[in-house]
């Protein structure tokens, strides 16, 4: 049983997190050495950088929460970690999480649920998420989206055949690539590639087909090709890959969606971020080289090396990244909750002005 320790709630700072890896069978060998751990021949699928969901709840590595559950920090004081905003919309819960995957083998052809059919069926979130390729072997691949409309009938029809894939939009892929993965959506992460994912708070998943191969425990592993049927969206677009700016020195907007918002920074110089108009937490991840994080509200700094994350509490957000050696990649996701009333607008630019 978990011990509880009580604290003063004046002080916060960013957190950061025991490791929280995940064996899967499709799992490779790059997460250990990415985030500095010893190697080993266990098939690591996913870590798990910033998690509130209760099968796998991330623990604070450093300060004064060392050892502490994540939920249960957040539980003593939701608005000034999460932001008012996100407690009230989200019953005080954190509402994202992020991971490293690597792929060495083809994850399942697989579908997440939107939030009414997840409440409907399993009382979760649903699950939007999306996917920043760090790595990518060559001729690596994955799937996203349908290139071909079908009708479930088809569907169901081609999953009892094994030939799902013939349908599907099939995408080669770079370090830098992005795929939004709305709820609905079919996908699969294919051998070869390491990335970073942001998604909603959630762990329902719909496996489609699964190659017949077994899981860990040697067990054929579950298919849920009923219920990915309700979940589907068949509809085909023109483009699945997101495309946006990556220009360096710059916090470039990737994606705003109604779950997260995700921005990319790559920087050679100490870069500031003031996100506290956001009224949300951010959870950083460093995707390439080491930095110090120094607050400006407290001046409290941390180490975050390559391959490790951070969540930066909403009312202390305001904040420098300094390179350590060279170049710096960060991944920033956040609930956007910014009042853009005009009377707001004008509030911000006299107070602006007036400094």
């Amino acid at each position: 049983m978990q011990r509880i320790r009580k604290h003063n709630m004046e002080k916060l700072y960013p957190f950061l997190f025991e490791p929280n890896l995940h064996a899967i069978v499709w799992g490779g060998k790059r997460l250990r050495p990415y985030k500095g751990l010893e190697s080993s021949d266990e098939p690591i699928g996913e870590s798990w950088e910033v998690s509130g969901v209760p099968s796998s709840t991330s623990v604070i590595s450093n300060g004064a929460y060392a050892g502490e559950n994540l939920n249960h920090v957040i539980s003593q004081s939701p608005a000034r970690i999460l932001g008012g905003k996100v407690a009230r919309n989200y019953g005080g819960k954190l509402p994202l999480l992020v991971k490293f995957i690597d792929a060495e083998k083809d994850l399942s052809i697989q579908v997440h649920p939107n939030d009414e059919m997840a409440k409907r069926e399993h009382g979760k979130f649903g699950k939007s998420e999306i996917w920043y390729i760090i790595d990518a072997k060559p001729g690596s691949y994955l799937y996203a989206g349908f290139k071909d409309e079908i009708t479930p009938e088809e569907y169901k029809r081609r999953v009892a055949e094994g030939t799902i894939v013939d349908v599907l939009a099939k995408h080669m892929v770079k370090a830098g690539d992005v795929f939004y993965l709305p709820a609905g959506r079919v996908h699969a992460i294919c051998g070869g590639i390491l990335l970073a994912e942001v998604q909603q708070s959630s762990d329902v998943t719909y496996r489609i087909f699964d190659y017949n191969r077994p899981g860990m425990d040697g067990k054929p592993r579950e298919l849920n090709t009923e219920l990915a049927s309700q979940a589907l969206n068949f509809h085909v677009e023109e483009e699945y890959r997101t495309q946006y700016n990556d220009v360096a020195g710059r916090a470039n907007r990737i994606i705003d969606s109604p779950y997260f918002s995700v921005r990319v920074t790559e920087m050679m110089d100490t870069f500031h971020r003031n996100l506290i108009k956001y009224d949300s937490f951010i959870i950083s991840m460093c995707i390439q080289g080491d930095c110090k994080i120094r607050m400006r509200t407290t001046g409290d700094e941390i180490l975050l090396r390559e391959g490790h994350s951070t969540l930066i509490p909403a009312s202390i957000a305001d904040y420098d990244v300094i390179p350590l050696h060279g170049k710096t990649r960060i991944l920033d996701a956040y609930v956007d909750n910014m009042d853009r009333s005009v009377g707001s607008m004008i509030t911000r630019f006299l107070h602006i002005t007036s400094k």
